[in-house]
């Protein structure tokens, strides 16, 4: 059990996040969605003069000719493009000190990331490194950026991040195997393109991970201490747009409508966060994450029911509300039931998905490290609406081994 006196200086310091957030400009990208928007992009970025860019993508994208398009609609306007294709799932320091050096070698005067949260959390590393006279190490951490990072721009090509509207750049110290996390409202990229069209050929699984990571982020921001009006809009709205389309997205995986929509929600579930803060299924399946490369969206999956059945006592009106906009509600029926059915929606869905209840990789001889950096992180930085100890965390963990 946490001692009251630890429980209030963590809500002091969410408090004083909340108020940071109220007064500190939170940009948002100018945004171009729809089929072939990254197209309509690409003209935009030839209004501001820029002749020479780097794409940050991974070499999966680059092998199936995803980038053909885009990179020949930059051409036609006389930017010259050069690719960077080196990122992989948790983005390294070392994969951000060779975007660097490829940039400073071509000179280029912006960044394009094309991808899922990868390429685009290490392009807006990149792009600060490229501005700012410092390690990434020195970087961490909030509002450590001085200058404004190399213009930015992003097309996501899986609905779940929401990093193309988020103040984040996280990237994995390859020594620790921890999260660096660098938050900065200058980190917010400068356009985006919402383009469903380029989302077609995604794997069901890939579609389920990711589309349960935004699931997640309009959930864990609409529990959060520190929502507003405003992001608690964002997040309902997210909430409905993913439960009426993942299935189709997931099953269907050519439904152009289903995947725009998905796109949709994972852009307002992204602006959510950004300002209400996310919760403990981050922090721990960012250290999931840190420990044994699991993939983002798969561990918040996992994650989830967990955690709202530990907080459920505490939320139940919230979690109301979204079952309610999950379409959940059938007559008059207490907030408490709809709760229920909002966690097991969210538990068959899993199940529909093949996504396990487990993680196949998590060790017993683990769960204290995990719990206890995953504490750390959650109240250090996310306004929870109900605290835990480390052996109710531990526990908690205990109940993903496979």
């Amino acid at each position: 059990m946490l001692f009251p006196v630890k429980v209030q200086y963590y809500k002091g310091l969410t408090k004083a996040l909340k108020v940071a957030a109220a007064v500190i400009p939170m940009p948002k990208p100018t945004l171009f969605s729809g089929a072939d928007s990254s197209l309509e992009l690409c003209d935009a970025i030839s209004h501001l003069g820029i002749k020479k860019l780097l794409l940050v993508t991974d070499k999966v994208l680059v092998e199936i000719g995803l980038l053909k398009d885009i990179q020949a609609r930059l051409e036609k306007h006389g930017i010259k493009v050069t690719i960077y294709d080196g990122i992989l799932p948790d983005p390294t320091y070392d994969q951000i000190e060779k975007g660097l050096a490829l940039l400073n070698k071509h000179q280029c005067e912006g960044i394009l990331a094309v991808g899922g949260g990868s390429p685009i959390d290490a392009s807006k590393a990149i792009a600060a490194r490229a501005t700012n006279n410092k390690s990434l190490e020195k970087m961490a951490g909030l509002f450590k950026l001085r200058k404004a990072p190399l213009p930015l721009f992003v097309v996501p090509t899986t609905a779940g991040t929401g990093s193309e509207v988020t103040i984040v750049s996280v990237v994995s110290n390859p020594e620790t195997h921890q999260k660096t996390p660098i938050i900065d409202p200058k980190l917010v990229p400068a356009m985006a393109a919402l383009d469903g069209k380029l989302m077609l050929g995604l794997p069901p699984f890939v579609t389920a991970a990711t589309g349960m990571d935004a699931l997640t982020h309009a959930i864990e921001s609409y529990i959060s201490t520190n929502a507003t009006d405003e992001t608690r809009s964002y997040a309902l709205a997210a909430t409905k747009l993913i439960m009426e389309n993942l299935e189709t997205a997931v099953h269907d995986g050519k439904n152009l409508e289903a995947r725009q929509n998905m796109a949709m929600a994972s852009y307002y579930a992204g602006l959510a966060f950004t300002k209400a803060g996310v919760g403990y299924v981050h922090a721990i399946a960012h250290n999931f994450g840190a420990l044994y490369a699991t993939p983002h969206g798969l561990a918040n999956s996992i994650v989830l029911p967990h955690i709202l059945d530990y907080s459920k006592s505490d939320i139940i009106s919230e979690l109301a509300t979204l079952a309610e906009a999950s379409g959940l509600k059938a007559g008059r029926e207490s907030n408490n039931k709809l709760a229920e059915k909002l966690i097991a929606r969210i538990r068959a869905m899993l199940v529909s998905f093949e996504i396990p209840a487990t993680l196949d990789s998590l060790k017993t001889e683990d769960i204290p490290r995990i719990a206890e950096l995953a504490l750390d992180e959650a109240h250090a930085n996310y306004p929870v609406p109900k605290y835990m100890d480390k052996r109710t965390c531990e526990a908690l963990i205990s109940k993903m081994v496979a």
